[in-house]
């Protein structure tokens, strides 16, 4: 959420910086704004003058008092007044609400650095890492090279319907041979604290990190007790939600940062906005694991922590011998509550493009004040924190990435040398049992 403060001192300022995010439609109804703020004035100034009135009944009342006279007819004008006053606390708190309505469907601004571009095709490419491999054969897909390892997503549809999967056998262990290795190097290598979360969470959960309101259809939510809807929760759609709420309403120690956490969860999004698009396979899919990353920092560090962290998702691909690069996110592509982003691509030679495995952003104060977190400062002053958060990385795209950049002709897939501790030192997989 943005400070109301910036919109009520720069309201042009505001306007003009959330222009670069070239949204057809305006994120803020400016008049409107401002007949709220006129009106929010004219009430706090009617209230003020209200209890400077009462205040001068009320010693009146103490001098009268003290003479013996009828204090009758002052106490019945502050009675008045305290009407007045209850009447000006409602209408404030009518305009406050619709005020903090309007703010929560605002975006963060983007950072001066933010390049300007409509949608994705105005991203600029920062830097490149390895070089895709020439194949002496044609490189089949995911979807036809993890058939006969157990990738099957006719039983996932059977189950659950499209866009599931399920996986069973040789996949379904590089699945989580990946997972495990993210979760090792980001815990191990980058001193983050490994995390289980909820993938349940309440409505103010998402709100603190600006999933709700504005992108509900996008979420699955849940209930209990009966089909009347007792108590609003969703599943998660990345633990960046949980692990950063773990925060909320909290005044931290300045010593204290940065707090660096990391946890394995599976996904879930509706992907309301994206009908037809990648269909076929894993890319975009309604359930999906990801290794989350999530840094909580003083202000002054956030922009070298975003380098840092999409440095830490880098080397997991790195690592993984996955030819990639790392793009900086224009206005029109960049995400609700990010000032700046870097997305990662990795090289999918089925597709013979990169498709994006990672996103590291930096929300500044803009999820801290949703949550109300805060910390000390030496002054003793309690200041908004920096939240940032990436993906280190999802793995569901990882193995589509392993899976198509290490085949072999015969179909079989090399395992990544990092990955086959975690294998039970199993080089190449093969096609397995599809019982069971």
């Amino acid at each position: 959420m943005l400070d109301i403060n910036l919109l009520r001192h720069d309201l042009p300022g505001v306007i003009a910086q959330l222009e670069k995010r070239q949204s057809p439609q305006p994120f803020l109804d400016v008049a409107r704004f401002q007949s709220l703020e006129s009106e929010r004035k004219t009430i706090q100034t009617r209230t003020e003058e209200l209890q400077a009135r009462r205040n001068s009944l009320s010693k009146q009342i103490g001098v009268l008092k003290g003479k013996g006279q009828d204090t009758a007819p002052v106490m019945a004008e502050v009675g008045g007044i305290g009407d007045a006053l209850k009447a000006s606390a409602e209408q404030l708190d009518r305009i406050q609400a619709e005020l903090s309505a309007m703010l929560m469907a605002v975006p963060n601004l983007p950072h001066d650095s933010v390049p300007l571009g409509p949608d994705e095709t105005a991203n600029v490419e920062v830097r490149r890492w390895g070089t895709p491999r020439a194949f002496d054969f044609t490189p089949k897909d995911h979807v036809d090279l993890g058939a006969p390892l157990g990738l099957d997503f006719d039983t996932g549809a059977k189950l659950s319907g499209s866009r599931f999967s399920f996986l069973r056998g040789p996949v379904a262990r590089l699945h989580r041979a990946l997972a495990q290795f993210m979760l090792d190097t980001q815990t191990q290598e980058h001193g983050y604290t490994e995390c289980y979360t909820p993938y349940i969470v309440n409505r103010e959960i998402l709100e603190g990190t600006g999933q709700l309101p504005k992108f509900k259809q996008d979420m699955f939510w849940v209930s209990r007790g009966g089909d009347e809807v007792q108590h609003e929760q969703y599943l998660i759609s990345t633990s960046e939600i949980s692990l950063t709420n773990t925060v909320r309403e909290q005044v931290l120690a300045a010593d204290a940062l940065p707090i660096k956490l990391t946890a394995h969860s599976p996904c879930f999004r509706s992907e309301a906005g994206s009908a037809g698009r990648d269909t076929r396979g894993m890319i975009r899919q309604h359930q999906f694991d990801k290794v989350e990353m999530v840094q909580i920092v003083h202000p002054e560090q956030s922009y070298a922590t975003l380098e840092q962290m999409t440095g830490h998702a880098e080397a997991i691909l790195q690592k993984l011998g996955l030819p990639y690069r790392v793009v900086a996110l224009c206005g029109g592509d960049l995400g609700f509550g990010s000032t700046k982003t870097y997305d990662l691509e990795v090289w999918l030679p089925a597709q013979n493009t990169y498709r994006e495995i990672s996103s590291c952003s930096n929300c500044e104060a803009f999820q801290a004040r949703r949550m109300q977190t805060r910390f000390k400062t030496a002054q003793g002053k309690n200041e908004l924190v920096h939240t940032l958060n990436g993906s280190g990385l999802a793995v569901g795209r990882a193995l589509v990435a392993v899976l198509e950049n290490f085949q072999n002709e015969d179909g079989s897939i090399s395992v990544p040398e990092v990955l086959q501790p975690y294998m039970g030192a199993q080089a190449v997989l093969r096609g397995a049992n599809r019982g069971g």
